[in-house]
């Protein structure tokens, strides 16, 4: 669609957050190696920015500032907050150039696997995925989108901590998702990576399986954004090297901040509500210029449900007013992630794969599961999820017959015995971001298909 500019409201949906007085101060020591005592006062006194930091004052009270501090810390709370931003008369406040109202894209998480919660989140797996169905079905959001968030485990295996790394000890990744292919028949065709960190494992694992992500941060990096510790030299979100503008690109298979020849589209992201790497209006401003000049433009944001949003959409509604009036030629769309991707980059439509599953006897105890599909993958291979009679969940890869087309996959003694098994789960999407989750009971030999995202 030309000269329009596409923006998309992403959430790291991640249910609710407790921080209490002594972890905020804990952050404010990792952060800015700031060593104070703890205390209400001393709280208030930096917000209103009374203390001497040594040029830190700034920097420190975006950190401590009120509203980030105010984290939706019960599912009532975030139920409360949603009741309104899912609400017509809210989503409506502002329409876009085509008389549509808000929409959302709920990157969902699943907190598991994890030793220490200090913070409260809500353990365990589809928690925040089946409460976030049940909110967008019963309001009737079928304009948003459900996608995928990720958050790699730490060391200690604290669920509050940061870590970049995907190919760790912890089998979590293969879990949440093997777990919601059989158990939810879903699998994601968007992704919005945790701690905005993406490094090689995370960019290779990625670019087999989900054509559209929602990454990149690239902004010019302020002082005040480097006087805090985990955003030097890139190491959470490094995104140096990519692209600052708003057309999605291919990034390069060695590096994932430059535009190279890989499948997956990346799409600039930046903050609302948070302490860095905000949303300005002259961003707002350069979405529009590019899009006046024919470019391909996803303005897109992201923000945390554990906080208000509320404040965050009407900024981000505020600078669109704004700076509209000036760009009378060109239009601005609310949009869902996958939709603003096919509709920015004119993709083309294509079916959804067939994952047509058959299942064959050879000898007196191997089976072999072949998967067929005339409409290609994104990645070589689909997604392959196991459920044993012991309730256990495994991934494994194919053997590839023709890569994107044709697959098998041998049960026997070196894998699973047919018998074990009570699940069979293949899901993959094309590269339009069609999804096909085709489950399989060995039991039985009935196979249940469901398309997302047509």
């Amino acid at each position: 669609m030309a000269k329009t500019v596409y923006v998309v409201h992403c959430i790291d949906t991640e249910g609710p957050l407790h921080e209490s007085v002594d972890a905020t101060f804990e952050r404010l020591k990792a952060i800015f190696k700031l060593d104070l005592e703890p205390s209400v006062e001393t709280l208030r006194r930096l917000q209103a920015g009374e203390m001497k930091l040594g040029g830190l004052e700034a920097a420190v009270r975006k950190v401590v500032d009120p509203h980030l501090l105010a984290y939706n810390d019960t599912w009532d709370k975030v139920d409360a907050m949603l009741a309104e931003l899912l609400s017509e008369p809210f989503r409506g406040r502002v329409r876009d150039s085509f008389g549509t109202g808000w929409i959302y894209s709920w990157f969902c998480l699943d907190h598991v696997d994890y030793e220490n919660n200090p913070r409260r989140r809500d353990i365990g797996y589809h928690n925040v995925y089946d409460h976030y169905r049940g909110m967008l079905r019963e309001t009737r959001s079928s304009q948003d989108g459900v996608h995928f968030h990720y958050h790699p485990h730490n060391f200690r295996r604290d669920a509050h901590r940061c870590a970049t790394h995907w190919w760790a000890s912890s089998d979590s990744l293969h879990q949440i998702i093997s777990r919601r292919v059989i158990d939810r028949h879903w699998f994601p065709a968007a992704h919005r990576p945790g701690f905005h960190v993406i490094r090689p494992d995370s960019h290779w694992f990625l670019e087999q399986f989900v054509p559209f992500d929602y990454a990149s941060q690239a902004v010019v990096v302020t002082e005040e954004d480097q006087a805090q510790f985990g955003l030097q030299s890139g190491r959470f979100g490094d995104w140096r090297r990519a692209p600052v503008n708003w057309q999605p690109y291919h990034p390069d298979p060695d590096d994932y901040q430059s535009l190279g020849n890989c499948r997956r589209w990346i799409a600039r992201c930046l903050n609302v509500g948070t302490r860095y790497k905000l949303l300005s209006e002259n961003d707002v401003r350069q979405a529009f210029s590019e899009a006046r000049a024919g470019k391909p433009v996803i303005l897109a944001v992201t923000d945390h449900d554990f906080r208000d949003m509320r404040p965050d959409v009407e900024r981000v509604r505020a600078m669109l007013a704004n700076v509209a009036v000036d760009f009378p030629d060109v239009s601005f769309k609310f949009a869902e992630a996958i939709e603003a991707m096919r509709g920015a980059l004119e993709l083309t439509a294509e079916p959804p794969c067939e994952l047509d599953l058959t299942l064959k006897t050879v000898g007196d105890s191997a089976h072999v599961l072949e998967v067929n599909s005339k409409t290609p993958t994104f990645g070589p291979q689909p997604w392959l999820a196991l459920k044993t009679a012991g309730g256990t969940y495994h991934y494994d890869n194919f053997d590839i017959e023709i890569p994107f087309h044709k697959w098998q996959y041998v049960f026997d003694e070196e894998t699973f015995p047919l018998a074990a098994l009570v699940a069979i789960g293949v899901a993959g999407n094309n590269a339009f971001g069609i999804t096909t989750v085709s489950v399989l009971n060995p039991l039985t030999g009935k196979v249940s298909k469901h398309h997302w995202n047509g």
